[in-house]
């Protein structure tokens, strides 16, 4: 029972990603009735399938032993056809460690027992830690903004991770797309999760690794910035603080590179303690004589001012001692590669990007936070707001918007998100306040919103304005030099005194004990960026304008794409009105140059074919969605027409569109009167990205939305779009998606509206004989024109052949008919004989992969020879 309570995370993990496979198994070998099983099935279709896991396996483990020994037995069957690493990694762990996994669960829950003089000293360490780690940092504004502290138990919402240890250079841009905002949607990567990857908890990291089948030392968390890598370290820490996990730790060190760069050029390990935790100087020799019982934690690796050399055969001195003074890129090598304290674990977190040109075979776990799901978003929103209703109007409403919605997946975001609501949503005014729509309108309301709470010690707009401008320029200075980190040196440079208004929007970071040693940052990175464009309108200048767009157009690793954004979104004047009002006008020079510099942006030299007639590849095409992406922000319909001309040719095919994309991609048609062509084949839209686009489908003359999973709900959307009054739409493809009898007549009745569809193309769908039936009822009326209908791999009959022959027998308009690869025999040969000598305007059949006799296919060959001009292809 011990066992089955350290793997409960495990068992529901499993079970939420297949419950009906488990409940089945369970079934099978009487773990629990049928009607026990429909209870958790019906909970899975009113719930959701973590509620269903989490009480299937809680109600087993209470029942009995022999109850839990059958959910063992359970998950052990489903190993043969189910490997996934959750599963694997749970079995393997208990027969490759015996009973000393049950001493490492104790060890991990007790502690070991410590010379009286050293668990005091521990007793003490515990306390400090306590206190530092107990307030979300995060929260650190909005907390000075009202006077209150938030417990990190009652703000924490568990940050989802993903375990991989076979991370290699080639991979970095998949564990960041993983978790970036341009490429993040649920159903992708629960798929990914349920597929390949081990999903893991913070108290799961120093567990054993299924990948490299041992007890990791070594460990690194990586994600995107704000997505929680220091929000889960404090939580770690305040954890083993307060005696929930590991306590095989008898002593935890957490350092954040940021403030270490400070440091001067070289130290020691011995002296990096000392100078943190000064309280444990005067046992610190005695704690370092046992290794195994220590870890250390880096936090922020992407924010160190040197590189981690991690190679092998590295020709770098290592640290051997404590006492070693060296860099400390060094002493985090050294004690990564146990030169230094042989059996010490090491804690590194890090940006995806950073690991790109770091060397991590000597990692033995490295796992990737992949931010918040629906149902983290939910619980964050709740206990934000602290009021149900608020918080539902409020998740409500950025569901909605989808732009916002999708910045959620991260808990920065989400907490800038909801502080730029909170007026919108409780303000007692009856006037409510404008919801934001774009990422830069959200921004400006937040911005909106410290500055009415901060400011009320200034004497007027005037001098807020002095002030953000010189936070601007050091957030400019900042952004183009790649400083994150500001001492009071780079305040007084920039004329920027420590007055309480500026704790809205910078933070301070005390290095250990030291209050002398003060630094400072944004509250965000992407708040730095805020400031970093605004301060072009509101102090233009044009060598630095010029200098800073420079660096845009270079934009290398996006470092510049969330800033030229902003820069873009200032430059509509609606956008940047809720700032005006307190801080007056904003440069007319701005933007205008920024208009001209969109109007000279050229997307379609990464859609169209290169000079060799080979496709762009699928980064390109994110380029030019990333284009789209500042012409979204700008929110300018006059701009965007002359940016993407009405004769617009668009190839988005094989990039992953999520539903964000969809809304920008709609939003950019919107602004056009029409679309010449627009393929969106294998982009995995499905039905929600759709629905995003459904408004705006009638525009296009030339559709594909091939291999993207759609299914018979997304045809309300297609159907609406053929039935509108101005359709354009000339050529449509849904080839391979999963329509099946029941859409076929909600498509055949707006077909029979349409006047201008005259290419259709159905391949591999599951359309059949029924769905034939209400498709023929539009193709054999007068008012429709198809010219060509692809009807390839659906499964049609003998029977549907016959039916399809006479609808389409007579028919003026068609051209081109493919009927490839259904199960056709000799049983309506007549028919379609009769079918190509009676349609006047058909030229090319085929039908090639059915089950004609070699007889009547060579008869059928024969059939070209009477009409002149006529293919057909058997």
């Amino acid at each position: 029972m011990k066992l089955s309570q350290h793997f409960r995370p495990e068992f529901i993990y499993v079970t939420e990603n297949d419950v009906p496979a488990v409940l089945q198994e369970l079934t099978i070998r009487k773990a629990i009735t049928h009607q026990k099983a429909q209870i958790y099935a019906d909970l899975e279709k009113h719930h959701d399938s973590t509620k269903a896991a989490e009480t299937l396996v809680d109600d087993i483990l209470a029942e009995s032993k022999d109850a839990a020994l059958g959910l063992w037995k359970c998950f052990f069957a489903l190993r043969s056809r189910w490997p996934h690493p959750n599963l694997q990694g749970m079995v393997e762990e208990i027969i490759q460690n015996g009973d000393a996994l049950l001493e490492e669960i104790l060890l991990n829950e007790a502690g070991y027992n410590l010379d009286p003089e050293v668990k005091a000293c521990q007793e003490e360490h515990k306390s400090i830690l306590r206190e530092q780690t107990r307030t979300l940092k995060e929260s650190g504004s909005r907390a000075q903004l009202e006077g209150q502290s938030f417990p990190i138990l009652n703000r924490y919402v568990e940050i989802k991770m993903i375990s991989d240890v076979h991370f290699r250079k080639q991979s970095a841009e998949e564990h960041e797309a993983l978790a970036a905002a341009g490429e993040l949607n649920e159903y992708r990567l629960r798929h990914k999760m349920q597929a390949e990857l081990e999903q893991i908890t913070a108290d799961r990291l120093f567990r054993w690794c299924f990948q490299s089948r041992r007890l990791p030392r070594s460990v690194m968390v990586c994600g995107v910035a704000g997505v929680g890598k220091t929000t889960l370290v404090q939580k770690f820490v305040f954890d083993w603080a307060t005696e929930r996990h590991y306590q095989k730790f008898a002593f935890v060190f957490l350092f954040s590179f940021r403030n270490l760069n400070a440091l001067g050029p070289t130290t020691s390990l011995e002296r990096l303690i000392q100078q943190e935790y000064p309280r444990l100087s005067n046992k610190l020799q005695t704690i370092l004589q046992e290794p195994k019982k220590l870890l250390f934690i880096f936090d922020g690796l992407d924010e160190s001012n040197s590189d981690l050399d991690l190679r092998r055969h590295s020709t770098q001195a290592l640290c051997l001692q404590v006492g070693d003074v060296k860099p400390v890129n060094v002493i985090v090598a050294s004690l990564l590669k146990q030169t230094l304290l042989e059996g010490c674990s090491v804690l590194l977190t890090s940006r995806p990007n950073k690991l790109v040109h770091l060397e991590t075979g000597i990692l033995h776990r490295v796992a990737s936070i992949v931010g918040f799901l629906s149902r983290e978003r939910e619980r964050y929103f709740r206990n934000f707001f602290g009021d149900d209703v608020i918080a539902n109007k409020a998740l409500a409403y950025v569901r909605g918007s989808q732009v916002l919605y999708t910045l959620c997946y991260n808990p920065s975001y989400c907490w800038i998100t909801c502080t730029a609501l909170q007026p919108c949503f409780t303000s007692k005014m009856g006037q409510p306040l404008p919801l934001p729509k774009t990422v830069t309108q959200l921004f400006v309301s937040y911005i909106k919103y410290m500055l009415a709470n901060h400011s009320r010690e200034l004497p007027g707009s005037l001098e807020v304005r002095e002030v953000l401008i010189k936070l601007g320029w050091l957030a400019d200075y900042g952004l183009n030099n790649h400083t994150l980190v500001f001492d009071q040196n780079y305040l007084e440079a920039f004329a920027l005194d420590k007055s309480p208004f500026l704790t809205a929007f910078l933070v301070e970071n005390i290095q250990g004990s030291s209050v002398s040693q003060v630094t400072y940052s944004f509250v965000h990175l992407t708040i730095q960026e805020f400031f970093a464009a605004l301060v072009h309108y509101l102090d233009f200048k044009e060598e630095n304008f010029q200098d800073v767009m420079a660096g845009t157009r270079r934009n290398q690793d996006g470092e510049y794409e969330i800033f030229s954004r902003f820069l873009c979104g200032l430059s509509h004047p609606a956008t940047r009105a809720p700032l005006q009002e307190t801080l007056g006008t904003f440069s007319a020079v701005t933007t205008k140059r920024v208009i001209e510099w969109l109007t000279k942006m050229d997307w379609k030299v990464f859609i169209n074919m290169d000079a060799g007639g080979r496709k762009r590849n699928v980064g390109n095409k994110r380029k030019a969605m990333n284009i789209f992406n500042l012409l979204f922000e700008a929110h300018n319909s006059q701009l965007v027409r002359l940016v993407v001309e009405e004769t617009a040719r668009m190839d988005f095919s094989e990039l992953y569109l999520m539903p964000v994309d969809c809304i920008i991609l709609a939003y950019i048609i919107s602004c056009c009167k029409q679309i010449q062509h627009l393929n969106l084949d294998s982009c995995l839209i499905q039905v929600e990205g759709l629905q995003k686009l459904g408004p705006q489908l009638h525009i296009i003359r030339d559709l594909s939305l091939s291999n993207n999973d759609l299914r018979d709900p997304a045809i309300k959307d297609i159907a609406c779009a053929l039935k509108h009054s101005d359709c354009k739409l000339e050529s449509l493809s849904l080839a391979n998606n999963v329509f099946t009898e029941p859409c076929c007549e909600d498509l055949g009745l707006a077909l029979l509206e349409n006047q201008t569809l005259l290419r259709l193309d159905l391949t591999k769908n599951k359309l059949q004989e029924r769905g034939l039936s209400y498709l023929l009822k539009a193709f054999s009326s007068p008012r429709c024109k198809i010219k060509e209908l692809v009807l390839r791999e659906n499964s049609l009959s003998d029977a549907s052949c016959r039916t399809l022959c006479s609808a389409l027998a007579g028919k003026s308009s068609l051209q081109l008919l493919n009927l490839n690869g259904n199960y056709f025999t000799d049983g309506c040969y007549e028919e379609m004989c009769d079918l190509i000598l009676s349609s006047p305007a058909l030229t090319e059949i085929r039908l090639s992969l059915n089950q004609f006799s070699p007889e009547k296919e060579e008869s059928l060959k024969q059939l070209a020879n009477l009409r002149e001009g006529f293919i057909i292809h058997v």
